[in-house]
C-alpha cells in the first residue's frame, strides 16, 4: 500500500515509489519531477514565482526556492536534473483581472499571479534541460492532482470555478 503525502500551499516532497503526493492547486503551481529508471520523483507547491526576503532556508512558497530543493533532491540521490521527467500543473485563474492599475504598473505585473508561476515552472524546466511531458494550466478554475512516483502518472481533476453543480472532469495518466 503506498503511502499518501498531502502537499498545502509552500509544501515540497521527494520520495520513493512507494509514495503518492496530492494537493489541490488554484493558482499556485506544482512541478513534479520523476526518474524513470529509479522510480524517484518529488513535487512541490509553490505560491509565489520569486523570494524577496533575505534568508538562509529554502522556503518552498516560493518557486526560486523549490528549485533549489529539487535541485539539492537529484544530488543526494546522485542524480541530476536533466534525468527526469517534468509535468507542470495549476496556475489556474482564480480573479477576474484588476484594470484600474494599468497606468502604474508593467504588463508583467499586471499579469494574474497564476500566470506568472506558470511561466517561472515552464523557465526553471526549460533553463535545467528537464524534458517536460505535460503541462496542465490556467483556465478559471482549481485542480485536485495526485502523483504516482512509481509510475509517474498524474491525475488530474479540474473544476472551473464559472460554472454551478458537478462540471469537474477528470483526466488521468498524464
Amino acid at each position: 500500500m503506498k503511502k499518501r503525502v498531502i502537499l498545502h500551499a509552500g509544501d515540497y516532497f521527494f520520495g520513493t515509489a512507494r509514495h503518492e503526493v496530492a494537493t489541490l492547486l488554484g493558482s499556485c503551481v506544482s512541478v513534479t519531477l520523476w526518474h524513470p529508471q529509479l522510480k524517484i520523483g518529488g513535487m512541490c507547491h509553490f505560491a509565489l514565482p520569486e523570494n524577496h526576503f533575505i534568508n538562509p532556508r529554502f522556503n518552498p512558497r516560493f518557486a526560486d526556492d523549490c528549485y533549489q530543493l529539487f535541485q539539492r533532491s537529484a544530488a543526494k540521490h546522485n542524480t541530476h536534473l536533466e534525468e527526469y521527467q517534468a509535468k507542470i500543473f495549476g496556475g489556474g485563474n482564480m480573479y477576474e483581472k484588476m484594470p484600474q492599475a494599468r497606468n502604474i504598473l508593467s504588463s508583467v505585473e499586471r499579469l494574474p499571479v497564476g500566470e506568472k508561476n506558470v511561466m517561472s515552472a515552464v523557465s526553471f524546466v526549460t533553463q535545467a534541460n528537464i524534458p517536460l511531458l505535460v503541462a496542465h494550466v490556467g483556465e478559471f478554475g482549481y485542480r485536485n492532482i495526485i502523483f504516482d512516483i512509481e509510475t509517474g502518472d498524474v491525475w488530474v481533476r479540474f473544476t472551473p470555478i464559472h460554472r454551478q453543480g458537478d462540471q469537474s472532469s477528470l483526466s488521468g495518466g498524464f
